[in-house]
């Protein structure tokens, strides 16, 4: 019987096992690609040029900025290892930009950090990855990876606060079987407890926080950069299909929404539904937000079928809480879920990822793309 002689599952020495880690030049993936230096790795850091940034937005809390890429080059030349910077611009934008307008502009609220990972990410570097013969791709997402018998679970973090598991529900199991995620068992401290022993340059650095080709948090800004055309004026209607105000474009409406309507009423409104067709925003009272039952496109399953056939937990948003609920599939890839309790702001657009609870903690089973 084979014996795991490395700390990423894989059955060879850690000097003859060639990893490529995906650096950022944030903390998180730097830190990574120290600690596979140390253990005796031989590491390639690759880093993705995404997008064209100007000065408003380098200057921002955002990932994969030019003073990204020169932190991740400063880090690979700290720690004597290889590091190619890739530019993938053209890739990002038709991949991951022109996805998020148009969704805004059908009503819905993308993730475009989902997209990210879906495409350029574990699409693209897993690709340049096997052609350099890697062994693995190695990120710094904050996700448990438990590899037994060359099969790859992913699990929540250790760290819920950091957990990224959500965002990766769309890796597919070819990927998720090359991927390697070390900082999932342990928490944002000790990474950057980890980077100030190596003196690493970004040991104190900031976390990204905005999405990385919106300035300071202002999505609208670059649907007017791209669509300019989109911001039309439409009716405000109650839950009775009366006209009750106009807004200045669909784009600046999110389900749940509560702030920004600019309709007075006896009691506060929200954003109940968002018809794109009409271009019309659909407001009512917090009591008729909550929904038990939500349709699910494109799925992507990293568990067998048998697995949903009894009640599993689902998360509606990344920042959501895990609800109970049973999951129908249904053809052409598609499925009914259907909630314990309602929730409220469940917006299409989003993803609804699916979890089942065992001995190693929150498995992904995978999840789908919120259609209503």
């Amino acid at each position: 019987m084979n014996k795991e002689l490395n700390s990423i599952g894989i059955d060879k020495n850690p000097s003859d096992t060639k990893i490529v880690v995906a650096m950022s030049g944030g903390v998180d993936s730097s830190t990574v690609a120290g600690i596979m230096k140390k253990e005796g790795f031989k590491v390639i850091g690759i880093t993705l040029k995404l997008y064209d940034d100007g000065k408003e937005v380098a200057a921002s809390k955002q990932c994969c900025s030019g003073q990204d890429i020169m932190d991740a080059k400063r880090v690979a030349n700290k720690l004597n290892i290889e590091h190619k910077i890739l530019y993938y611009q053209d890739k990002f934008r038709q991949g991951v930009i022109d996805n998020f307008v148009e969704s805004y502009l059908k009503g819905e609220t993308p993730i475009p950090c989902v997209q990210c990972n879906q495409t350029v990410k574990f699409k693209d570097l897993y690709e340049v990855s096997k052609d350099l013969n890697a062994d693995a791709l190695v990120t710094g997402h904050y996700v448990k990876s438990i590899t037994k018998n060359n099969k790859t679970n992913m699990y929540k973090a250790l760290d819920e606060n950091r957990d990224q598991s959500y965002f990766l529900f769309n890796t597919t199991r070819k990927q998720l079987d090359y991927l390697r995620f070390p900082l999932g068992g342990m928490l944002k401290e000790k990474t950057r407890e980890i980077a100030k022993n190596l003196d690493l340059n970004v040991a104190e650095k900031p976390d990204s926080q905005d999405i990385c080709f919106v300035p300071n948090g202002d999505y609208a800004s670059v649907i007017r950069k791209f669509r300019p055309e989109s911001f039309q004026k439409g009716n405000i209607k109650n839950i009775n299909g009366n006209v009750i105000g106009v807004h200045d474009g669909i784009i600046n409406f999110t389900i749940g929404q509560r702030k920004g309507i600019k309709v007075s009423d006896k009691e506060a409104l929200y954003v109940l539904n968002i018809d794109s067709d009409k271009n019309e925003i659909i407001v009512g009272p917090k009591k008729n937000l909550g929904k038990k039952n939500i349709y699910l496109r494109d799925l992507n399953l990293l568990c067998d079928k048998k697995d949903l056939d009894q009640s599993i937990y689902v998360k509606v948003r990344s920042t959501g809480n895990l609800l109970k609920a049973k999951v129908d599939l249904i053809e052409n890839n598609h499925a009914h879920v259907n909630l314990v309790k309602p929730e409220d702001g469940i917006s299409p657009g989003q993803a609804c990822v699916f979890y089942k609870k065992d001995q190693f903690g929150h498995k992904v089973l995978g999840g789908g793309w919120i259609k209503g």
